[in-house]
């Protein structure tokens, strides 16, 4: 638990508190409930733990408007509940990673509460206010993510402010010093009470053109929300500014005052994305980089080959985090069964392929147990992308709904309330934990998946040597130990190759005559003799 590299090739399990196992009835998540389940996430082989925010909140965006970022919302608990985990983790030898909101806070948080009264109160410049153009218009372009203009009117200031997203999250004006050192000082008060790193939420979203100068044009229909005006614009502007890097190095600066903790930031940008993680894993910054590359739809062996080369080319000393899933974007069984036999094929393909990738892996809960989205009609919606653009983009809440331990106990096991916070459906009751005890399951190869990867130092810090494959297939050595040979299709296919392997790990493929034959979705991991 002391290692100051544990990071490095780890596997991090995202928990998504609400979701996870309700312990009071309630029909919501909380940090007992979590602390209940622990032995369930150490048993699967993981390094360490990432929650979902847990602050006090309005819950307008579920927690990612925080209204007091050093208190826990008493939905999920208390401070005394949160130790209590922290400390049944490191028992169980799991690091324990929180997310941190810092680009932004909820409209509730006293400090905003204060800087919207006047131009001249202590908090006054805070948040980042604009006066009008002569027009009353917003002082620029700049769109918001949940739809609108990124402005909004306070008629107390006679001014706009800036909010990336909702209306209720206006963003902190980081270039005050004092809101810097405000951010850090959260940062301390948690690890002091034992976390062992955080999960910064959009950290390429600290800093905003002081000159507030127009976004760029950059409308693209084919784009994956091509409906929202935000995804029109090249973000030149809003966000992703050189200042960013500094207040990174002093976050880093933070963490190396104590033993062994980590950071990862979440990258998202829709130019130059894998360019960024370089830029902000390089000197003293950020640990890790977490991407949003491979959460979209493509797939395809050059995809893969292309973006993983395409880092340690540009970031030789950085670090990725890589992931398929999240509380964000649909689960990816469901993503991307056009290239499946069937759901579970499908499942243990990707954890195979991502659990082989260079840099560190992040499994979104249920991710594990083949789990797909839940269709949900509009009434059962709570994510505002849901509720403002339906249907052409029904919101987040299919990936979210809950945990399902038992399928023959209400609402999966997850809460005693007659209803949960999201429904529980027939299609998650299916791969419920109690359905995959038995050898062959999802899960069983997860466990076995990450119990290879575990011992194998290649597969962890080996660096990567992609072969020259075709599509559909995806191949490659870790370490000059590992061989790892991917079909990413339903199809049949074949490819030559004529070293002795010693398979470690393998679904629907044969070694015959020099050449290595895949069924649907079929793969091998072996050791090269």
């Amino acid at each position: 638990m002391t290692d100051p590299n544990w990071w490095r090739g780890s596997v991090t399990y995202q928990i998504y508190p609400r979701s996870f196992q309700d312990s009071n009835g309630d029909g919501v998540g909380d940090l007992p409930g979590i602390t209940e389940r622990l032995g369930y996430v150490a048993d699967l082989g993981v390094d360490a733990i990432w929650l979902s925010p847990i602050y006090c909140s309005p819950m307008k965006d579920m927690g990612y408007d925080v209204s007091d970022y050093m208190d826990i919302d008493p939905i999920f608990g208390t401070l005394s509940d949160f130790d209590r985990m922290v400390d049944r983790a490191h028992e169980l030898g799991l690091k324990v990673i929180m997310d941190q909101v810092l680009s932004h806070s909820s409209d509730q948080h006293p400090f905003f509460q204060e800087s919207r009264q006047s131009r001249d109160n202590d908090k006054a410049d805070w948040y980042v206010w604009a006066d009008p153009r002569p027009d009353g218009m917003p002082p620029n372009n700049w769109q918001g993510i949940f739809g609108g203009l990124a402005w909004t009117w306070e008629h107390r200031r006679r001014q706009y402010y800036f909010h990336n997203f909702l209306t209720e999250q206006p963003d902190f004006n980081f270039h005050n010093p004092e809101v810097q050192d405000y951010a850090l000082s959260g940062m301390k008060f948690w690890l002091d009470r034992g976390v062992d790193g955080f999960r910064m939420d959009t950290v390429n979203y600290y800093f905003h053109d002081r000159l507030l100068r127009d976004d760029a044009a950059d409308f693209r229909p084919g784009s994956r929300h091509a409906q929202r005006t935000y995804d029109m614009q090249y973000h030149l502007f809003s966000k992703n500014q050189p200042e960013n890097l500094g207040f990174l190095e002093r976050m880093r600066a933070l963490l190396d005052s104590y033993d062994a903790r980590a950071m990862v930031g979440e990258v998202g940008d829709t130019h130059h994305s894998i360019d960024l993680m370089g830029q902000y894993t390089s000197a003293h910054r950020l640990h890790m980089a977490y991407s949003f590359e491979l959460l979209g739809p493509p797939f395809s062996a050059e995809f893969y080959r292309s973006r993983l080369t395409q880092f340690f080319k540009g970031a030789p000393d950085g670090w990725p985090c890589w992931a398929f899933s999240n509380h964000d974007v649909p689960r990816h069984v469901t993503r991307w069964m056009d290239h499946a036999k069937d759901p579970e094929a499908l499942a243990k393909l990707t954890c195979a392929l991502l659990l082989s990738f260079e840099g560190s892996i992040v499994l979104y809960q249920g991710e594990e147990l083949g789990q797909t989205d839940t269709d949900l009609t509009y009434d059962e919606l709570t994510d505002p992308q849901g509720l403002n653009f339906w249907p052409e983009d029904k919101g987040r809440d299919g990936c979210r709904t809950p945990m399902v331990w038992d399928a023959r106990a209400p609402n999966g096991g997850f809460t005693s309330a007659e209803r949960s916070w999201l429904p529980v459906k027939e299609a998650q009751l299916a791969r419920a934990v109690s359905t995959q005890g038995h050898e062959g399951s999802v899960l069983d190869f997860y466990k076995r998946m990450l119990t290879l990867r575990r011992a194998k130092d290649a597969l962890r810090n080996g660096r990567t040597a992609f072969l020259p494959t075709h599509e559909p297939i995806l191949a490659h050595i870790r370490g000059d130990e590992v061989f790892c040979a991917f079909n990413l299709s339903s199809g049949e296919v074949e490819m030559p190759f004529d070293r002795t392997l010693d398979p470690l790990l393998s679904e629907a493929c044969e070694m015959q005559n020099g050449r290595l034959h895949f069924g649907p979705n079929g793969f091998i991991i072996a050791r090269l003799a």
